[in-house]
């Protein structure tokens, strides 16, 4: 495994994501790891922090096929995965594919649409496919969906289910920028009122596909120790016993914690999995996934503090 090779596709494509987009760091890397893991992110921040061009600019650096879906509460399920229109000329049934089929999905403002038109993308999330009339259509190992929601407006809204969240590898809290980076934001985009459109900004793709499969593969090598594995574990069954949490995290939450410290170690230039990898992506990696108590809700114990918590109380392996 060329690490070397690995850590300059990294660079590449932060430094390319960077041109249009200020600070961010922190996301841009869950990114990357969802990518070379095969997870899903769920992206959520106030309306104005950026959610959506940091997507466009992700998908543009890498040159994957972008594309959008913007949820409302009228949308149905056909107007995502697609349907069958008969054709009056050929007297046949003809597919046409609704927006699911891209590479790089921005699902914006998912809790916006009701849960039978969000379950969806249920089983295009878990096995990149999509069945339309019982045919089975594979999406591409590519396939990967950045859903944006909104914390601060809740009316009208349609909260994920349990089943869902479950799917996104990560949930990314994007907050307002420091000031610093908030005068950099007027001083680049400043000029318009408009989203600005990463092309407009020089961004281009610094990777081909071929790049980003050969990332996977490596990724996916990466050593996983044995200790490493149990402590995956038992964090994971930790959440199952606090006292704050109601409902623990599943089995699929270790799977997705291992795969995704392999993408952290892989990107950090190692060719094994430390402890500070799993400590650093579990918050972002649990905090949807826990139900916690009424108790704890009205307290306002959240699901960050019980992960660190739990990470403070485990012992690591050395």
């Amino acid at each position: 495994m060329d690490l070397e090779l690995l850590g300059k596709i990294a660079h590449a494509v932060r430094a390319e994501v960077g041109k249009v987009i200020v600070g961010m760091a922190g996301a841009v890397d869950l990114l990357l790891c969802a990518l070379l893991s095969g997870g899903h992110v769920l992206l959520e921040g106030a309306p104005g922090t950026g959610k959506t061009l940091l997507v466009q600019a992700f998908a543009t650096s890498l040159g994957l096929k972008f594309g959008r879906i913007q949820f409302t509460p009228d949308m149905m399920p056909g107007d995502i995965v697609g349907t069958n229109l008969f054709n009056f000329q050929t007297n046949e049934f003809t597919l046409t594919p609704g927006p699911v089929f891209t590479e790089i999905l921005l699902a914006d403002e998912i809790n916006r649409t009701p849960p039978k038109t969000q379950a969806a993308l249920l089983q295009a999330m878990s096995e990149r496919a999509v069945t339309i009339d019982r045919k089975t259509l594979d999406l591409g190992d590519d396939f990967l969906v950045c859903a944006t929601q909104n914390p601060i407006e809740q009316q009208g809204t349609y909260p994920l289910p349990e089943a869902q969240l479950d799917r996104f590898l990560f949930k990314a809290l994007l907050d307002y920028p420091g000031r610093d980076e908030e005068v950099e934001i007027v001083r680049r985009h400043g000029t318009g009122t408009s989203t600005p459109r990463p092309a407009a900004s020089g961004v281009g793709p610094v990777v081909t596909r071929e790049h980003v499969a050969w990332a996977r593969s490596a990724s996916a090598s990466v050593r996983l120790a044995d200790p490493l594995a149990e402590y995956v574990v038992d964090v994971v069954r930790a959440t199952r016993t606090h006292p704050a949490i109601e409902t623990g995290a599943s089995p699929r939450a270790a799977a997705m914690l291992s795969a995704a410290s392999r993408a952290l170690a892989a990107l950090s230039g190692r060719d094994f999995v430390i402890p500070d990898d799993v400590k650093s992506l579990a918050p972002p990696l649990l905090r949807h996934r826990l139900v916690m108590t009424p108790s704890s809700d009205i307290e306002g114990f959240s699901p960050d503090r019980a992960v660190f918590e739990i990470l403070s109380q485990l012992p690591a392996p050395r």
